[in-house]
């Protein structure tokens, strides 16, 4: 795919990314808007060149402080994960849905979205932002998501903090090389198991 036709697709994704942040405390969301606004030009160039841990290693370095200030941290963090990770599989034009249930279990994050978990669960991942650092709360959270996705590989955690869960986890803090490595982690899955139109993103 030409990076005309990326950058095409990103002036609608920044349309999907705005009703992302109507969603979110008006305090941080306001911030992250301003924030991917402002930075927008370079982050397109970046995702051109597939430089996704850089993006994401910039918003940490550039946000992580005022986002924790503006709420209580487990939270906040939560929040800023979601968004970016949000704005980042729309611009790459990875299929998601996001905070949408499934008998009655709240998902945060879907790829590629609930039909296909419901058909073949081995092509879909769920990650679960829960928000919080009580390991016994995200226990109970993984337990309810794997009634949904047996697949217990196929659902990836994202917290806070190094906890001793055997999903594959992302910790979101400076200078940490999981969270940023994400997107290539997304890409490649959706590249193996998923249907996707356009492989564009090969790692």
């Amino acid at each position: 795919m030409s990076i005309q036709l990326l950058n095409h697709e990103v002036k609608d994704d920044m349309h999907s990314t705005n009703r992302l942040m109507q969603e979110e405390p008006p305090p941080i969301k306001d911030f992250l808007f301003d924030y991917l606004k402002k930075s927008e030009k370079n982050i397109q160039e970046l995702i051109s060149h597939a430089k996704f841990s850089d993006i994401i290693e910039n918003v940490l370095e550039d946000c992580f402080d005022k986002v924790i200030s503006l709420g209580e941290r487990e939270e906040s963090l939560g929040i800023l994960a979601t968004v970016l990770l949000h704005y980042l599989l729309t611009n790459t034009l990875v299929s998601s849905q996001r905070k949408i249930e499934c008998d009655g279990i709240q998902i945060d994050i879907i790829i590629p979205n609930l039909k296909t978990l419901e058909i073949d669960p081995k092509k879909t991942l769920i990650i679960c932002i829960p928000k919080t650092i009580d390991k016994n709360t995200i226990e109970q959270k993984l337990n309810q998501l794997q009634k949904i996705q047996p697949i217990k590989e196929n659902i990836w955690l994202v917290i806070t903090k190094e906890l001793d869960f055997q999903n594959k986890t992302y910790v979101i803090e400076k200078k940490n090389e999981t969270f940023s490595k994400i997107i290539y982690d997304i890409v490649e899955f959706e590249n193996i198991h998923g249907e996707s139109k356009f492989k564009i993103l090969r790692i």
